[in-house]
């Protein structure tokens, strides 16, 4: 019950009334104080009336209309002058004296609390104007027993009205939370259920019923959201199968070109002057076509295995990279260095390390020799707070604006004349698979530096 929304506003709806009525008791509570002592005072004044019409009454009269009145005696100021009109004995002194003439709602209120703390028995005098101008003052004195005795039976009848009234609001809160706000939740939920199941169904998807406005607008982002996601995974799956179609046609292919590169060998022999200069070409070409399909084969393969960390020497690892580059460079006039700590350690999968700083070499390799001019690639590496920063730079053309905007994204972000754009996506993935990041430094006339921020520490 606790646990429904339901139940909790039917609990809420209890306490908050009975905390409403509990506010509104002592303003009660004190004015049928009022009203019971001005009734009083009222059969007061009707009870010396009998005394003015006749000036001797007998005892046992006299007797009688205080015992009607509920008081002991009743005193009357008429013509400025103040006149006992009726008496009996007083069984004690007096304890207290109210004016009802100008008291405040404050006073009132604070004389009623007195009254039911305190519940000894007292003698009280009473103040108040007579009605219809019959004088200037009436004041009767009287047991303060009965009428806390009243009070107490007009409290506890207002309280019990005040739960009934509670249970009753709260029932019908109850019933139209239910009816407005509960059940079009649950039918939300149960759409949200239905759809999980086979979220590929577009009948699945919710069509927005309801006449609330903030439920209305739920159902409609609900709606929008589902149907983006069927639409994400529908062409998830046409790019899964895509993908698999490209891979069989690239590992065919591969093999077909592997072929035909042998045949270029021959080619390259002949005398004739018009092979001589188109051979270079198709070498090229068929060199090209075979690089982009293995490309797209690992791109294509399973994800990235999840790092194996370990602590390497960052300096050693990287003139491995670089030994292997400067085999490829042939007569090109590309230098390459690097510039970390003889002493520098980095916790992180070495063999992953080494593809990534491999391929940020090669494309700025690429890109040098591309220009035709001396260039300069140079790795160098600094520990911060919390990270390894690795930096690639080099001397290069820099990288055109269209290249940028994709720079990270497989078959997007390739900068040169038959690239795949596999490179950089790969190494994107390497880094992440770290909890690190790559990132574009700088990029101009002056060359390109990549960053590779590693972090040192576990995720917490």
């Amino acid at each position: 019950m606790l646990n429904t929304l339901s139940g909790r506003f039917l609990i809420l709806t209890v306490i908050f009334v009975m905390v409403a009525e509990v506010l509104i008791f002592m303003p009660s509570v004190a004015r049928f104080r009022e009203d019971y002592l001005l009734a009083r005072l009222e059969r007061a004044q009707i009870a010396s009336l009998a005394l003015l019409a006749d000036d001797m009454i007998e005892p046992e009269l006299e007797a009688e209309l205080l015992a009607n009145a509920g008081v002991y005696n009743v005193v009357l100021r008429r013509d400025e002058i103040r006149q006992l009109m009726l008496s009996s004995p007083i069984p004690g002194e007096v304890s207290r004296s109210f004016d009802l003439r100008d008291a405040s709602a404050w006073e009132l209120m604070r004389d009623a609390l007195g009254c039911l703390v305190d519940g000894r028995p007292q003698v009280i005098r009473v103040m108040g104007a007579p009605l219809r101008d019959g004088g200037e003052l009436i004041e009767v004195t009287m047991d303060s027993g009965p009428l806390r005795a009243a009070m107490i039976d007009y409290g506890l009848r207002i309280l019990l009205l005040s739960a009934v009234i509670s249970i009753i609001t709260a029932v019908l809160l109850f019933l139209a939370v239910r009816r407005l706000l509960v059940k079009p939740i649950k039918g939300v939920v149960g759409h949200i259920q239905n759809y999980a199941a086979a979220p590929e169904d577009a009948r699945r998807i919710i069509r927005p019923t309801a006449t609330v406005r903030e439920l209305r607008e739920a159902e409609e982002s609900l709606k929008l959201l589902q149907t983006q996601l069927t639409q994400a995974l529908r062409q998830k799956d046409r790019l899964a199968q895509l993908g698999g179609a490209m891979a069989r046609v690239s590992h065919d292919l591969r093999n077909i070109l592997t072929s035909a590169q042998l045949f270029t060998d021959r080619i390259e022999m002949s005398e004739d002057p018009a092979v001589q200069r188109m051979a270079p070409k198709l070498v090229n070409s068929i060199t090209r076509a075979i690089s982009l399909c293995e490309n797209t084969l690992a791109f294509g393969r399973a994800e990235e295995p999840a790092p194996s960390l370990m602590l390497f020497n960052l300096s050693e690892l990287t003139n491995e990279v670089l030994e292997a580059e400067r085999l490829a460079l042939d007569d090109h006039d590309v230098s390459l260095s690097e510039d970390i700590p003889a002493s520098m350690t980095v916790r992180a999968d070495s063999e992953q390390i080494y593809r990534a700083l491999s391929n940020l070499i090669r494309n700025a390799r690429q890109a040098i020799v591309a220009t035709g001019q001396p260039g300069e690639i140079n790795v160098a590496a600094h520990a911060e707070d919390e990270d390894w920063v690795i930096t690639v730079s080099d001397t290069g053309p820099g990288l055109p604006p269209k290249a940028r905007e994709h720079l990270f994204q497989a078959f997007q972000g390739g900068v040169r004349k038959g690239g795949s754009g596999l490179g950089l996506a790969i190494v994107a993935e390497l880094v992440r698979g770290h909890g690190g990041k790559l990132r574009l430094s700088r990029s101009d006339d002056a060359g390109t530096c990549f960053e590779i921020r590693l972090p040192m520490g576990d995720v917490s």
